[in-house]
C-alpha cells in the first residue's frame, strides 16, 4: 500500500471512529422513548406533577379505564381479566395495586420501553404458569392453547387467510382455530358472510357494522345494547357474543335463556 493510500485508509478509520462516538453519545443522551413519556402526569396521577414513588399509585381512575380511554380499548375488553382481586397467589415480580387487585401494570411496565412492555422474561405458557397451575389449562378442551399465546386477542396468531371477507381481527383469530378442519372444529364463514357453527346450532351474519343493520329497522339502538356485549369498532364479531379468556372458553357473554341474548340486538 503506498503512502497516500495508507493516509487515506487511516483518515477513513478516524472518521468512522468519530461517527461511532457521536452515535453512541446520541444514544446515551436520547434513550429509547418510554411508553407514555409524552403524556402529562396529571392525566393519570392524582398528585399531578408532584408524583413520586410513594404516591404514584393514586390514580384519577382505574388503570383499565385509563388505558382504554388512551389507546387500548379493544385490548382491555378482549384480554385476560384485569381490575380483579386474584384468587391465586401472584409472584412479587408481578405487582398488584394498593387494593391487592390485578391490573394492567401487573404484567406490563406502563412506563417502560421494552417490547410489549412486559415484566420479567417469561412468555406464553410459562408466563401463564407463573400464577396458574397446569391443571387449570388441562381442564380446558384445547388445554389452554386458545389463551396462552397472548394475554390479548389480535389477528397475530391467525392460521388461515380471510382476506376475501370483511371481518374484524378478533374473528380472524377465532377462525384460525375454529375454522381448522384438521381439528374437526369446522366452523365456516360462507361467501355471504354467514358464520355457520360446527355444531349446526347457529348460523348468523358476521362482520357487519351494527349501525348499517340498525338503519334497516328492527334493531335496537347501539347505545341500548347490553354493555356485556362487545362490538369492536361497531361491528359484529365472534367476541360480540363469546368470551375468550374464561375457564369455559367460548362461554356466552350473557344468558340466552328465552332468547335474551338475541333480543339485546333484535327488536322484532
Amino acid at each position: 500500500m503506498c503512502a497516500s493510500s495508507r493516509k487515506l485508509f487511516w483518515l477513513i478509520v478516524a472518521l468512522l471512529a468519530a461517527l461511532a462516538s457521536v452515535v453512541g453519545l446520541n444514544a446515551a443522551l436520547n434513550p429509547a422513548q418510554k411508553h407514555m413519556s409524552g403524556q402529562a402526569c396529571p392525566s393519570c396521577h392524582l398528585p399531578g406533577n408532584e408524583v413520586n414513588k410513594e404516591n404514584a399509585h393514586l390514580l384519577v381512575a382505574p388503570q383499565e379505564k385509563l388505558c382504554a380511554e388512551a389507546c387500548h380499548t379493544n385490548s382491555v375488553q378482549i384480554s385476560h381479566p384485569s381490575g380483579i382481586h386474584p384468587a391465586l397467589a401472584v409472584p412479587s415480580a408481578y405487582p398488584l395495586d394498593w387494593k391487592g387487585d390485578m391490573t394492567c401494570s401487573t404484567c406490563h411496565n406502563v412506563h417502560g420501553n421494552t417490547p410489549g412492555l412486559m415484566r420479567g422474561s417469561a412468555r406464553g405458557r410459562n408466563l401463564c404458569l407463573s400464577c396458574h397451575d397446569r391443571g387449570f389449562f388441562d381442564k380446558m378442551a384445547d388445554q389452554g392453547m386458545s389463551m396462552i399465546s397472548s394475554g390479548h386477542m389480535s389477528s397475530a396468531t391467525a392460521k388461515i387467510d380471510l382476506s376475501g371477507l370483511d371481518v374484524d381481527p378478533f374473528t380472524v383469530q377465532c377462525m384460525g382455530c375454529h375454522g381448522d378442519y384438521t381439528d374437526k372444529l369446522g366452523t365456516t364463514i360462507d361467501s355471504k358472510q354467514v358464520l355457520r357453527h360446527a355444531d349446526k346450532s347457529v348460523s348468523h351474519p358476521i362482520g357487519q357494522r351494527y349501525s348499517a343493520s340498525f338503519m334497516k329497522g328492527r334493531y335496537r339502538p347501539e347505545s341500548s345494547v347490553n354493555q356485556k356485549l362487545f362490538l369492536p369498532d361497531g361491528r359484529l364479531s365472534c367476541v360480540s357474543c363469546h368470551q375468550g379468556y374464561t375457564k369455559e372458553h367460548g362461554k356466552l357473554r350473557m344468558s340466552n335463556r328465552g332468547s335474551a341474548l338475541c333480543f339485546e340486538c333484535h327488536d322484532i
